[in-house]
């Protein structure tokens, strides 16, 4: 399966911010907001990831990762020129995801469960068309909502309702099988002239090829997409690390856990950024681990 992580868009919610670079690369707590969404995918399994930015933002996010190689991982890069909708990412990744099963994050959305990473990968190998997740919600008319009947089976999917028929808000991340590329092209633009993924999961839920998993009471979801947001999600990692000990959106970790790089890799990793109180993490992590290896299915996020 390929990741897309869509970090494009002007960040308007988050101005004067974003006037001078994007909000993916905006800190949450330790870390930039983009370690976060990628996280998600490597605990997934997913080892090639496409990352879609503003084209002066590229530089940024190449800065960041290279090409992955260091995470054991291959990541690429591609412009979204202008903001066309969340579906436009499947258009401008066609030749990345080539075919294949892929899955797609949002670039402001920050998830953390203990359950989290064995939820996903068994999602991942049922999948039998499109995946969309249910969280739920205060305020349900914000976001994109989920209607379910009495088996929890979905019904009906609707976007920014003024009278939402249930409170299961659609997070940021979903799965797709290897027609989601087909169905993209064959989109209208809507009235704003964007594609929009409510769009693409509702062609999949008219074939009966969508299906929700609700992501329960003990996963926390966060849309970073505010100032308020933004400063709640700093707030909640650091509570997490403070008070557990470990580091969310731990990229160098995670890799390690899942296999993608050894321990010895790991430490070097830190050791480059051993000045910094997560440089030092990520090196006692790669030390416990050479000592007590952890399976990836225990992994925790």
């Amino acid at each position: 399966m390929k990741g897309i992580i869509l970090a494009g868009g002007n960040g308007t919610r988050l101005q004067p911010l974003t006037l001078v670079g994007s909000k993916q690369l905006a800190p949450v707590y330790d870390k930039p907001m983009v370690y976060y969404p990628l996280s998600v995918l490597m605990l997934t399994g997913i080892d090639d990831v496409l990352i879609i930015a503003r084209p002066t933002e590229l530089v940024l996010f190449r800065k960041l990762f290279g090409d992955g190689s260091r995470l054991g991982m291959r990541i690429d890069y591609a412009a979204q020129e202008e903001p066309r909708g969340v579906a436009d990412a499947f258009l401008i990744g066609a030749s990345h995801i080539a075919g294949e099963e892929c899955a797609l994050i949002l670039g402001d959305n920050l998830f953390h469960g203990a359950k989290l990473p064995s939820m996903l990968r068994k999602t991942v190998r049922k999948l039998r068309g499109c995946v969309l997740f249910g969280h739920q919600v205060a305020e349900p008319q914000h976001f994109g909502v989920a209607e379910i009947d009495a088996k929890g089976r979905l019904v009906s999917i609707e976007e920014k309702p003024e009278q939402p028929r249930s409170n299961l808000a659609i997070p940021g991340l979903y799965f797709f099988d290897d027609t989601v590329t087909d169905i993209a092209r064959g989109l209208r633009p809507s009235r704003r002239g964007e594609l929009e993924i409510t769009d693409v999961l509702r062609a999949y839920l008219a074939e009966g090829r969508a299906d929700l998993v609700w992501l329960g009471r003990g996963v926390t979801w966060l849309d970073a997409g505010t100032h308020e947001s933004l400063l709640d999600a700093g707030r909640f990692v650091r509570d997490i690390q403070h008070h557990q000990g470990i580091s969310l959106g731990c990229v160098e970790e995670i890799a390690m856990y899942m296999g993608f790089i050894g321990a010895e890799a790991c430490y070097r990793l830190g050791a480059e950024m051993d000045g910094s109180p997560y440089g030092q993490y990520v090196m006692r992590s790669a030390l416990a681990h050479q000592l007590n290896p952890t399976p990836a299915e225990l992994m925790e996020e």
